[in-house]
């Protein structure tokens, strides 16, 4: 296995030391899944263990590969990985645990789904397809065994031992997957860009959500194939008008005539009841960089973490110690993480927030940044700013459209961690920027930027400017 691929070399023991291993989960080709409890947030996980002694080279590669993807990848319907622990016999793969397992156990104990329901499922299943695309992964091996539900009963995608990266200029040619969730392209052995033989597993799932039973089905092989490659189907007299124009638009033969995940988004059966964070995805929400969370910083702090050691590995996105037990703490607060962007925005006093950390490539400075979604007029929008900011004795001067420079002290009694914590904030006053501008046709952002000034005092306003504001 390629050693440098995998981050994050730890010996065995530390795994122990971190983590109780419980139950086996379950067994696969390259190794078997155990349960176990992160010690220091109480988080349950599922680990996959891999002995790397008895894993052909092709087994092997897809391991890495599975890996390298899932580590892009951070979605509330894609299932999260925390950590890859790499040693000379073993490699450990911390996933989120779902409680309550496989789409396909699922269906096997419901059969078909109310209409209703088959939505909300698909909803999510495209959501996190759409994600895996626009990150140039394709899934290739989409199925019920691979949904995954957890204690909400919300979709994760799972598996991405059969997923590859797509490249402008390049098709992919592997058969791999399921035979009866296969497009007709993979079946016949032709080149595929990748999207296209994803939407025709997500047509399949949603017509077996919808009818309890698999449009295509054989008991061999060689009549299994002959009915994808000709794409009929018969389509029970249950479903809606919308449900069956859907499903035909998706289950279609040639791939240059089947619709997209674009299309499908604006297809009305799928736009029925569609949540907010799916129909309209706040700058970030379905980023790798997270919102700093003041209060699990703290809490780490309290579990024994040096601040300054928390904070510069999440800024340099490093796989340690600090940025695993930052993401469970988080994890184990809002496991759904869908229902915070389940809401109805209308004005600044419902706006949904994204807060990332990054780096300026030309200065080489560390910039915050922090970002509110408002569906308010700009002018109604920057009133409630600068009246809220009037309460908080934030000082503005205007630069340009829509556009401040502030600066806020404040009171000697507040603060985010102790003085002994972070020594500079001697320093009392933070200097910080506000620029709103339009995202769509249906919101404008408030970007705030951090200019100069301790940053956990850019935290403690904009933590401050939320509470005032949500």
């Amino acid at each position: 296995m390629d050693k440098g691929a995998i981050s994050g070399r730890k010996s065995g023991r530390n795994l122990l030391l971190r983590y109780k291993v419980g139950k086996t989960l379950g067994f696969g080709l390259s190794g078997k899944v155990k349960l176990a409890v992160h010690n220091l947030t109480g988080l349950k996980v599922a680990i996959k263990i891999f002995d790397v002694r008895s894993i052909a080279n092709v087994e092997a590669e897809k391991v890495r590969r599975e890996i390298n993807i899932m580590k892009q990848l951070f979605h509330p319907h894609i299932v999260r990985l925390f950590e890859v622990i790499d040693t000379p016999s073993y490699v450990y793969v911390v996933m989120e645990y779902m409680s309550s397992g496989e789409l396909f156990y699922y269906l096997t104990e419901k059969g078909k789904l109310h209409e209703d329901e088959a939505r909300r499922f698909f909803q999510q299943i495209i959501s996190g397809v759409e994600y895996c695309h626009q990150h140039l992964v394709v899934h290739r091996d989409l199925k019920p065994e691979n949904l995954l539900l957890d204690s909400e009963h919300n979709i994760k995608i799972a598996d991405f031992s059969l997923g590859n990266t797509m490249h402008d200029g390049h098709f992919l040619k592997t058969c791999c997957g399921s035979p009866n969730y296969a497009a007709p392209e993979l079946i016949c052995g032709k080149l595929y860009a990748g999207p296209e033989v994803d939407v025709w597993s997500c047509g399949v799932i949603l017509y077996t959500l919808l009818c309890g039973r698999l449009p295509f089905d054989d008991d061999n092989f060689a009549g299994l194939y002959a009915k994808i490659k000709s794409g009929v189907y018969t389509v029970p007299n249950h479903l809606s008008e919308s449900a069956r124009d859907l499903i035909s638009r998706i289950l279609v033969v040639d791939p240059m005539q089947r619709i997209s995940i674009p299309e499908i988004r604006r297809h009305p059966w799928f736009q029925k009841h569609l949540p907010l964070y799916i129909a309209i995805p706040s700058p970030g929400v379905f980023n790798r960089t997270e919102m700093i969370d003041i209060d699990a910083v703290k809490a780490m702090v309290q579990m024994g973490f040096d601040v300054r050691e928390v904070m510069g590995s999440l800024q340099n996105h490093l796989q340690n110690e600090a940025t695993v037990t930052y993401a469970m703490l988080l994890h184990s607060r809002d496991p759904a993480h869908v229902s915070r962007h389940d809401q109805n925005p209308e004005t600044l006093a419902c706006m949904d927030h994204v807060q990332t950390y990054t780096q300026s490539a030309s200065t080489g400075q560390n910039i915050w940044t922090l970002g509110f979604k408002s569906q308010a007029s700009p002018s109604k929008t920057m009133l409630d700013v600068l009246t809220v900011f009037h309460s908080l004795n934030v000082k503005w001067k205007r630069i340009g459209h829509y556009n401040m420079k502030c600066l806020w002290t404040p009171p000697p009694s507040q603060s985010s961690v102790s003085m002994a914590e972070v020594p500079s904030r001697s320093n009392t006053a933070v200097k910080f920027e506000i620029q709103l501008y339009k995202a769509s046709e249906e919101f404008y952002v408030l970007d705030l930027q951090h200019l100069r000034g301790p940053p956990f005092l850019f935290l403690d306003i904009c933590a401050a400017f939320r509470a005032l504001v949500v």
